[in-house]
């Protein structure tokens, strides 16, 4: 193993420990050693994330996607930080180019019903709630937002 490789690693152990500000400092140490190391940007934005710092993470999951690193799920996690600093329409952007990249994910459904939810458009939100549930018919969290949904627009039967 290189030793950017070791540091990464150190990383990720210490993310899994829940220390996010010891991860992000190997993930800088990673990236400083290897800048094109995408998936130490990645990490790095999801130890961010947790920090609550969701403008960097969103950031590093750019950068992530700049240098390559084009998946369905690094468009869902910088479209879950956009709709924490209430960027919706970033968020659905992210959500479509998601599911553009796999048409089957279900979390970038559910990731545009929370943008939508976001911008009250409760129509678009459930829709995509149930394109969701029907992908995924276990998801939880997708019947969960469905019900909160349904409850703003005073369904509460269908909301149950």
């Amino acid at each position: 193993m290189t030793p950017q490789e070791i540091i990464l690693d150190r990383g990720n152990a210490k993310y899994k420990l829940k220390d996010y500000s010891g991860a992000i400092a190997d993930f800088n140490k990673s990236i400083e050693l290897n800048p094109k190391s995408a998936y130490s940007y990645e990490q790095r934005g999801n130890a961010k994330y947790e920090l609550k710092d969701y403008y960097g993470a969103i950031d590093d999951y750019s950068m992530t996607i700049k240098l390559g690193f084009e998946y369905c799920y690094i468009y869902n996690e910088r479209g879950l930080a956009k709709i924490k600093v209430q960027d919706y329409y970033g968020a659905i952007a992210d959500s479509y180019k998601a599911s553009e990249l796999d048409p089957k994910s279900a979390s970038s459904y559910n990731l545009r019903g929370c943008a939508k939810d976001g911008l009250n458009d409760y129509s678009g939100a459930i829709a995509d709630y149930n394109k969701a549930i029907e992908l995924y018919p276990q998801y939880g969290t997708a019947y969960y937002n469905r019900g909160v949904v349904k409850n703003k627009t005073g369904d509460r039967t269908g909301a149950l």
